[in-house]
C-alpha cells in the first residue's frame, strides 16, 4: 500500500471543535490513515491511500461537513496536442500529480484548465508534467499569455505551411509518375528497376522530414500507454512505405505504393493546416475583445495634463477622454456630458447619454463631449477584463454532452488498429480473389480514414464560436454546463422589479381638473417637489424637466409625513399628496375621485395637487415596464416556455404588471429570501427552472435555480451568482441567450453525428463492406488508401466549419436592435 500526504488549506474553522469536525469528517473517508488539522495556521495534514480516495474527494467531504478548502486554478497555453486523444493523455498525466483535484483540457483553445491545491504541487510541476508526457506548454505571464500564444500558433501555421510545401514538391511528381505508369502513358521505361528508386527518392523525404512529427507524437503517445491519430498516421503510411521498400529490394512481390505513402502524409498536414487556420476563426470574438483595450490615457497629475500608458492608470486617477477616444478604463464621471458607444461592451447599438455622476467603461468609445472622470477600475478589475475572463473560463469548460466523446476517443485508435488487423486477416486468409497487396491496401485505408480529430473538437469548436457569438451580443456564459442546460429549460421565473420593469418610478399620466392645464397641474407639483427627498417627488421633478417646464421658487414649504407637502408657490398655497391629505384639509375633489380609483386599480400612485383648497388635478406615478418586456415575455412563449413573475409587491400590484405584459401565473407579496423557495417548488413539479433577476436579494434564487440568469445593470452580487450574465439590462436578451443556447446545441450536435458517423460508415467502407454489391463505384468497393487520407484530413475541416457557421447566425430580432 503506498501512502501519500497532502495539505488541505481550510477555511471557515472557528474553534477547537470545528478541528475536531474536520479531523473526524475526513477520517470517515476510506483509505485515510491519519488527519491532523491546525487552527493557527488553517491546514489540515492528511495521510491517505491514493488508490482508495483522491485530492478531489477529500476537499468534497471538507465542503460536505460545512467548510471550504482554498483551491487555486491555473490555465497553461499546451502545443502538440492532435486529437482527443491527446486531451485525455494531458488530462490523466495531470490527474497523476498529487494535489491536482481536476484538470480539463480543450482541444479547441489547446488549454488547460488546473484545480490544484496551493502548496501540495506547483505551476513549474504541472508544466513539467506536461512536458514528461511529451507536449509544450507556452510560457508568459498572464497579461502577456494571448500574445505568446498567438505567436507559438502563428510559428506552428508557419512550419506546418513548410512542411505541406516540401510535402507537395515530393509528392506531386511522384503521384503523377505512378499514375502516369499506371496508365502506361510513359511506355516501357517508366516499369524500369531505376524508377523504383527514383520513386523511392521523392517519397522519403516526405516520409522521414514531413511525416517526423507524426511517428514523434506517435511514440510519446504511446510511451504514455495511449494511442492518438499520429499513431494511425504513423502506421498506415509506414505500411505503405516499408512494403515499397521491401518491393524495391525484391523482397515482396507487386507494385511500390510510395506515392500513397507520400500523398496520406501531405494531404494530413494539409488538413491540419486548414483546421488551424479554421480554429484560429473560432477564437476571433475574443481577440476582438482584447483589442478593444485602449493603449494609452490622458490623466491629471499635478495638475498637468499628461499621456501614460493605460497600464500605468491608478485606481482615483482623473482621466480625460475626448471626443472619438476610447475610454481608457472604469470610471465615474465628474464633469461633462457625452453620449458613449458601449455596443462592443453591451451589444446595445445607441450611443448612451453620461453625466456627471454616470458610470464609464473602460473600451466604449466617446462620440461627442470631453469627458473627465475619476478611475475606480484598472487592469484585470476592469469590466472588460471580467468579460475576457469570463469567455475564457466558459470556452476552457467542458460541456457534459462532450462526455461520450470523451470515452469513445479513450479508446478508439487500439479499436481502429484491431479493426485493421482484423480487416487485413480476413481479406489475406478468408478471400479467395484476394492476395497480400489487396489486404495490405485495406489495411492501410482502414488505418488512415479513421478520425479521432473530429470527435475532440464536435464540442469545443461549438462551444467557443457560441460564447464567443454571446460576448459579442452583451450575453456572457459562466462556464459550457451553463450553455448546455439553458436549452433545456421549461420554465423562466422573472423577478418584477428592475428586470420587467425599470425600478424607478416614474409619471405616467396627469390628469387636469376643469379649468387647469395638464403643464401648470405638472409645473405646480414639481415645483413644489423640489425640497422633497421622497422617490414620487423626485419622479415628478424628472417628469418637469424632461417636459422642459420652468419651475418656481418654494416658499415656506412644509413635509407632511405619510401623506405629501403643503409649499408656497407663486403666491398659492399648493397641496401635493394622497387622497387622506386632501380629505384632511376639506379640500373640493372636483369630480377626479373615479379617475383616482382608475388609476389605483392599475396599480399606479396617485397623487393629488390642490391649489387654494381646490383639486387641481391628478399625477399617476408608477415603476413602469421597461421597453421590449412585453415583447420578450411574448418571444419567449413562442419558444415553447412557461412564464412566471416573482415579487414582493402586493397581489393588486403584481397582478396589473402582469396583466400589462401577459405573463399568467404570479408569486406576489414573496419575502426577499423566500424567492429560491419558489423555484424549488417549480422544480419539485418537474420544471426546469431559469430565474431571471438583478438585485442582491435574488442572488439565493439565481443559484438555486437551474440556470441563473443576471441582468448586468443590476448588482456584482447577481451576477456573481448566474450562470449568465446579460450585459444590457433589456429582457429581450434572454430569448436571445437561450435560442443562441439552443444553436449551439444544435451545432454540436451535428458535428457529433457527423464525427461518430463518419467513422462508423467510413471504416468499414475501407475495410471492404460495399465489395459484395457489384452496383457499387468501384472506388468505394475499393477504397484507395489516397482518398482515404483525403477523407480522413478534412473530416476535421467539416467539423469547425460547421462551428463557425454560428458566427453568421442572427440571434437577435431586427426590431429589438433598435431601442427605445
Amino acid at each position: 500500500m503506498t501512502i501519500t500526504e497532502t495539505t488541505l488549506p481550510i477555511t471557515g474553522m472557528t474553534c477547537a471543535n470545528c478541528v475536531s469536525t474536520v479531523e473526524n469528517g475526513l477520517g470517515k473517508l476510506a483509505g485515510v490513515e491519519s488527519v491532523a488539522v491546525n487552527l493557527a495556521t488553517e491546514r489540515a495534514a492528511v495521510r491517505y491511500d491514493p488508490a482508495k480516495t483522491a485530492p478531489a474527494e477529500l476537499v468534497a467531504q471538507v465542503e460536505r461537513i460545512g467548510y471550504g478548502v482554498a483551491v487555486g486554478q491555473t490555465e497553461l497555453a499546451i502545443t502538440g496536442m492532435t486529437c482527443a486523444n491527446c486531451v485525455a493523455t494531458v488530462e490523466k498525466g495531470l490527474g497523476k500529480l498529487p494535489g491536482v483535484l481536476e484538470a480539463n483540457v480543450n482541444l479547441a483553445t489547446e488549454r488547460a484548465s488546473v484545480r490544484y491545491l496551493p502548496g501540495a504541487v506547483e505551476r513549474r510541476q504541472l508544466i513539467e508534467q506536461i512536458e514528461r508526457i511529451g507536449y509544450g506548454v507556452v510560457e508568459a505571464e498572464p497579461e502577456a499569455l494571448e500574445d505568446a500564444e498567438r505567436q507559438a500558433r502563428q510559428m506552428e501555421v508557419k512550419r506546418q505551411s513548410r512542411l505541406l510545401t516540401v510535402g507537395v514538391v515530393f509528392s506531386l511528381p511522384l503521384f503523377v509518375l505512378s499514375m502516369a505508369r499506371d496508365f502506361g502513358l510513359l511506355g516501357m521505361w517508366a516499369h524500369q528497376p531505376w524508377v523504383n528508386y527514383l520513386m523511392w527518392a521523392l517519397a522519403t523525404p516526405v516520409q522521414f522530414y514531413v511525416g517526423w512529427q507524426y511517428y514523434v507524437g506517435g511514440l510519446k503517445s504511446l510511451r504514455n500507454r495511449s494511442a492518438n491519430m499520429d499513431v494511425l498516421v504513423a502506421l498506415g503510411s509506414s505500411v505503405a512505405y516499408l512494403y515499397s521498400v521491401a518491393v524495391v529490394f525484391g523482397l515482396a512481390p507487386g507494385h511500390v505504393y510510395f506515392e500513397t505513402a507520400a500523398a496520406i502524409i501531405t494531404l494530413i498536414v494539409l488538413g491540419k493546416l486548414l483546421e488551424a487556420r479554421a480554429k484560429g476563426q473560432t477564437s476571433e470574438a475574443i481577440k476582438k475583445l482584447m483589442g478593444l483595450r485602449a493603449k494609452t490615457a490622458r490623466v491629471v497629475r499635478q495638475g498637468e495634463e499628461r499621456d501614460i500608458p493605460v497600464d500605468s492608470v491608478a485606481v482615483g486617477d482623473i482621466v480625460l477622454v475626448r471626443p472619438g477616444e476610447k475610454v481608457p478604463v472604469d470610471g465615474v464621471v465628474l464633469d461633462g456630458h457625452s453620449a458613449v458607444d458601449e455596443s462592443m461592451i453591451t451589444g446595445e447599438s445607441l450611443p448612451v447619454d453620461k453625466g456627471p455622476g454616470d458610470r464609464l467603461v473602460g473600451a466604449t468609445l466617446n462620440k461627442q463631449g470631453l469627458l473627465r472622470f475619476e478611475a475606480t477600475a484598472v487592469g484585470r478589475h476592469t469590466a472588460l477584463a471580467q468579460i475576457i475572463r469570463l469567455v475564457e473560463q466558459a470556452q476552457a469548460s467542458k460541456a457534459p454532452i462532450q462526455r461520450l466523446a470523451d470515452q469513445v476517443a479513450a479508446v478508439f485508435v487500439p479499436a481502429v488498429v484491431v479493426t485493421a488487423l482484423l480487416t487485413f486477416g480476413v481479406w489475406y486468409w478468408l478471400v479467395p480473389t484476394a492476395g497480400f497487396v489487396e489486404a495490405l491496401v485495406r489495411l492501410v485505408a482502414v488505418l488512415v480514414i479513421a478520425c479521432p480529430c473530429a470527435m475532440g473538437l464536435a464540442t469545443p469548436t461549438a462551444i467557443m464560436v457560441g460564447t464567443g457569438k454571446g460576448a459579442e451580443r452583451g450575453i456572457l456564459f459562466r462556464n459550457s454546463a451553463a450553455l448546455e442546460r439553458a436549452h433545456q429549460l421549461t420554465t423562466i421565473v422573472l423577478d418584477k422589479t428592475g428586470t420587467i420593469t425599470s425600478g424607478q418610478p416614474a409619471v405616467t399620466e396627469v390628469v387636469a381638473a376643469h379649468g387647469h392645464l395638464r403643464d401648470e397641474v405638472l409645473r405646480l407639483a414639481a415645483s413644489g417637489e423640489r425640497g422633497s427627498e421622497h422617490p414620487l417627488g423626485a419622479a415628478i421633478v424628472h417628469a418637469a424637466e424632461q417636459a422642459r417646464l420652468a419651475l418656481s421658487e418654494v416658499h415656506a414649504f412644509t413635509s407632511l409625513t405619510g401623506r405629501g407637502l403643503q409649499a408656497e408657490v407663486d403666491g398659492r398655497t399648493v397641496l401635493v399628496g394622497n387622497l387622506r391629505l386632501m380629505r384632511e384639509r376639506n379640500v373640493e375633489l372636483n369630480g377626479l375621485e373615479a379617475r383616482a380609483q382608475a388609476f389605483e386599480a392599475d396599480a399606479k400612485t396617485t397623487m393629488w395637487l390642490a391649489l387654494d383648497n381646490q383639486a387641481a388635478g391628478l399625477i399617476a406615478v408608477a415603476d413602469t415596464i421597461k421597453p421590449g418586456s412585453t415583447e420578450a415575455v411574448a418571444k419567449l412563449k413562442s419558444m415553447g416556455l412557461r412564464i412566471a413573475m416573482i415579487t414582493g409587491d402586493n397581489q393588486a400590484t403584481a397582478d396589473s404588471i402582469a396583466r400589462q405584459v401577459g405573463i399568467e401565473r404570479v408569486f406576489a407579496e414573496v419575502q426577499p429570501g423566500d424567492k429560491a423557495a419558489y423555484v424549488q417548488r417549480l422544480q419539485a413539479e418537474g420544471e426546469l427552472v431559469a430565474m431571471v433577476g438583478d438585485g442582491i436579494n435574488d442572488a439565493p434564487a439565481l443559484a438555486q435555480a437551474d440556470v441563473g440568469i443576471a441582468i448586468g445593470t443590476g448588482t456584482d452580487v447577481a451576477m456573481e451568482t448566474a450562470d449568465i450574465t446579460l450585459m444590457r439590462g433589456d429582457l429581450r436578451s434572454v430569448a436571445e441567450a437561450l435560442r443562441l443556447s439552443r444553436a449551439t446545441i444544435a451545432t454540436i450536435r451535428q458535428n457529433l453525428l457527423w464525427a461518430f458517423g463518419y467513422n462508423t460508415i467510413l471504416i468499414p467502407i475501407a475495410a471492404g463492406a460495399l465489395y459484395p454489391f457489384a452496383w457499387v463505384p468501384a472506388f468505394l468497393r475499393q477504397l484507395h488508401p489516397i482518398l482515404a487520407a483525403f477523407a480522413m484530413a478534412f473530416s476535421s475541416v467539416s467539423v469547425v466549419a460547421n462551428s463557425l457557421r454560428l458566427k453568421r447566425k442572427q440571434f437577435a430580432d431586427k426590431h429589438s436592435e433598435t431601442r427605445s
